[in-house]
């Protein structure tokens, strides 16, 4: 079913303000797009405008994803977006009420997201074979990932200028367009050597800044970097479901293990509250009980 003329241009412009006044990636922009669009459908099937809109309509369209089997999550999100959406309606003088603002969000479940054992990250490392220039590229990139805890398409994006080889950082510009510096290990500085001696070496276009590169010499796609995961998750016999994602998690979920504070793990993940870092918790309280009763006198 496709939204009606009228409604499509509210939501054109509200990308277009949303993109301009936040910053926000091409990703979060879709993701907008599609819970918004999804919506629209919706009234259209229930033949309510948007100027017809109101609390017992928002609460139908909640109940109408929960029959649909969607998760918390799922509904939480598609709830904030069209919040964000109607609050601008309202700017617009399109709509008086944003109903939306009002409904609670469905509770989320506290499940740690997937991880994986550091003996398991080290078998996935070892992987790539790495007399080949996709192996090379690939263990650089498992090891970065894991080193870094940044985000996929961080990763893929990663521009040549923003690594620091003489004090080995990384400049990275995460969601909102915000910037972080991430340090990274020797293990990883060696093959970021070892890759971008091998460019160097064979020629590969040394011109361009993406770091990372497809065999045709173009900036790699997230969906070509997961599937490459999941070659080396097979090769392994990782029978678990690991996505890069799971690395990130890894990443934070070792450090906690290993004595870092959730402060520190909060700067170094990007997230702009501790909130979202909040689902570490019962790893440092974990850490914390274990320290208690290994080193208090009546432990």
């Amino acid at each position: 079913m496709t939204i009606l003329r009228k409604e499509q241009t509210y939501v054109d412009s509200f990308l277009r303000f949303i993109q301009q006044e936040k910053g926000l990636s091409k990703n979060t922009i879709n993701a907008y797009l599609q819970d918004i669009n999804f919506f629209l459908r919706w009234t259209q099937f229930k033949k309510v405008s948007i100027a017809d809109i109101n609390e017992v309509s928002c609460e139908d369209f909640i109940f109408h994803l929960r029959d649909k089997g969607l998760s918390p999550v799922s509904i939480s999100r598609k709830m904030s977006a069209l919040k964000t959406f109607f609050n601008y309606l309202i700017k617009q003088k399109v709509v008086q009420n944003n109903y939306f603002a009002g409904l609670p969000h469905p509770k989320k479940s506290a499940n740690l997201p997937k991880s994986i054992s550091e003996d398991e990250v080290d078998l996935l490392l070892k992987a790539p074979d790495t007399e080949t220039f996709i192996g090379l590229r690939d263990k650089a990139m498992l090891e970065l990932i894991y080193a870094t805890g940044m985000r996929v398409t961080e990763l893929v994006t990663l521009q040549s200028n923003n690594i620091d080889m003489q004090r080995g950082v990384i400049r990275v510009i995460g969601k909102g367009s915000k910037e972080r510096i991430i340090p990274f290990g020797r293990n990883a500085m060696k093959w970021l050597k070892e890759y971008i001696d091998f460019r160097r070496s064979n020629n590969l276009s040394m011109k361009s800044n993406h770091f990372f590169i497809s065999q045709k010499l173009k900036c790699l796609t997230r969906q070509a970097f997961w599937q490459r995961l999941n070659i080396y998750q097979k090769q392994i016999g990782l029978t678990k479901k690991i996505s890069p994602h799971t690395l990130r998690h890894a990443f934070a979920t070792h450090l906690l293990n290993n004595g870092a504070d959730l402060r520190s793990v909060q700067i170094l993940l990007g997230h702009s509250d501790l909130s979202s870092t909040q689902i570490y918790t019962h790893i440092a309280k974990q850490r914390l009980s274990e320290m208690l009763k290994k080193h208090h006198p009546r432990g």
